[in-house]
Order: structure tokens, then sequence, then C-alpha cells
């Protein structure tokens, strides 16, 4: 039984990048699609999409290196796992690595990014960072 899914799909992504293949592949849920969809917007990945029939959908993420063959995410770290949720109010939420790198939040205006969710005035739980 796997009891952080969202950690496993990071940890595929930074695997998947070190071994420098084109795709990785996971089980799809909606918070890790979500997730998926604002690495993707902010230019960590290329395209994401789901795969597979209803009952088991599988997603997928198409990988980006730069010119000289490094992964775009040089890290990325899990901050709120299953044994300690951290939550950040509108005005907590922090940048991360002096604006190079971007935290990933869980707010009611949905999943969104650190700067987003400045924008919006709105705080949630931080479920992880990249950089």
């Amino acid at each position: 039984m796997m009891t952080d899914p969202v950690g496993d799909m990071l940890a595929r992504i930074r695997n998947a990048g070190g071994a420098r293949h084109a795709q990785m592949n996971c089980p799809a849920s909606k918070l890790k699609l979500a997730v998926a969809n604002v690495l993707s917007d902010e230019g960590f990945v290329g395209a994401v999409n789901t795969d597979g029939d209803e009952k088991k959908p599988t997603l997928t993420v198409d990988l980006r290196y730069q010119d000289d063959g490094k992964m775009m995410i040089e890290g990325m770290r899990r901050v709120s796992k299953p044994g300690r949720r951290v939550y950040v109010g509108a005005g907590e939420v922090k940048q991360v690595r002096a604006g190079l790198g971007m935290a990933v939040l869980s707010t009611s205006k949905g999943v969104l990014c650190d700067r987003d969710a400045r924008a919006q005035k709105v705080g949630g739980e931080v479920i992880c960072e990249v950089w």
C-alpha cells in the first residue's frame, strides 16, 4: 500500500530525469494531475497527459532538459508529508531559492504555484518545492 502518492510521483520524475528518459509514467489521480499541470505551466516539465481506461488511468509527463543535457528540475523537496502536514497563511507564502524556484500549494482555489497564491492572497497546504 502506497502512503504518499504525490511523493512517489515526484520521486519518479527525479529518477526518470536522472536516467535521461523522455517521459515518466505513473498512476493518475486528480491531485497528481494538478501538481503536474502546475509544473508544466511553470516550465519545469513538458506536456502532461492522462492515458488508459477509466479504472486505471495513467499520468504521462514529458520531461524537459537544458541544452547541456541537465534536467530543468535541479531539485525538489516534498514539504507536506502524510505524517506532518504543513500549512501556510496567505501572508506566509515564501519564495523558494530567492524566486528561482517555486512552491506548489493546495489552496481553496485549486492547486497553485506560490506566485499565484500570493497574487490571489490565499494560503493552503504546501505540497512541494521545486527549483
